[in-house]
């Protein structure tokens, strides 16, 4: 059975999501405090985390920074009532796979774990292929066995989602990828649930990967198309 674990400290919600999910078919565990929660992910293999912003003891952007520090690879999809774009790219630049903005519906989170949860599963199962698999450009590699990324010959740490959608430009051979389809690759779900999860992404490669990146030079944008990578 599916686990997953719930950090969220409002107890009415908590109790709300729980009985929707285990309905799904999804055994449940919740923690009530940011340092429960981190405890718990240390502690115990799940196959989701759930987790809200605004916790006490511990924050949960302090969770999912201490959590990637670890190097735990478990999916982490972020609650959170904060609206200003800044804090959602914060968490993603910290290793969140997705958000989720509160007030929000059920059905769309349960179509955002099952993303997820599709994803994490088929990373599991891929393997290098004919050749090493390996995607390069300039002095980065991208090794999608290991699921590690070096430039110039040192790692870089890229969040889940980030060596996703590389992989998924990489396997183009320099096409062009619309958005819609990264989304469906990547993601799991349809453009036009939120179609600027991408540009948030490229943009956080671009910073950690381009020796300048205000003027790309591998990851690059193809007007009014998508996304390519030029090697």
């Amino acid at each position: 059975m599916t686990r997953i674990l719930l950090i969220e400290d409002n107890a009415d919600l908590a109790f709300g999501l729980r009985n929707n999910l285990e309905l799904e078919g999804y055994h449940v565990e919740v923690a009530e405090s940011g340092q429960t929660g981190l405890m718990r992910i240390r502690a115990v293999e799940h196959d989701l985390v759930i987790l809200d912003l605004m916790l006490p003891e511990m924050d949960g952007l302090t969770v999912l920074k201490e959590a990637r520090r670890l190097r735990i690879a478990v999916p982490i999809l972020v609650l959170t009532a904060r609206g200003e774009e800044s804090d959602k790219v914060i968490g993603l630049r910290l290793g969140a796979d997705d958000y989720v903005t509160k007030p929000f519906g059920l059905m769309e989170l349960l179509a955002r774990i099952e993303a997820l949860l599709r994803r994490a599963g088929s990373a599991e199962g891929d393997g290098p292929g004919g050749d090493d698999g390996i995607v390069r450009f300039g002095s980065v590699e991208v090794n999608p066995a290991t699921r590690t990324v070096s430039k110039a010959g040192r790692i870089v740490e890229l969040a889940p989602k980030e060596i996703d959608l590389l992989l998924a430009l990489g396997r183009r051979g320099g096409a062009v990828v619309s958005r819609g389809d990264l989304l469906d690759e990547v993601w799991g779900y349809a453009a036009d649930v939120h179609s600027r999860t991408v540009d948030t992404h490229i943009a956080e490669l671009r910073r950690k990967l381009e020796d300048d990146p205000a003027a790309p030079r591998h990851i690059l944008t193809a007007r009014k198309a998508g996304y390519r990578l030029e090697r």
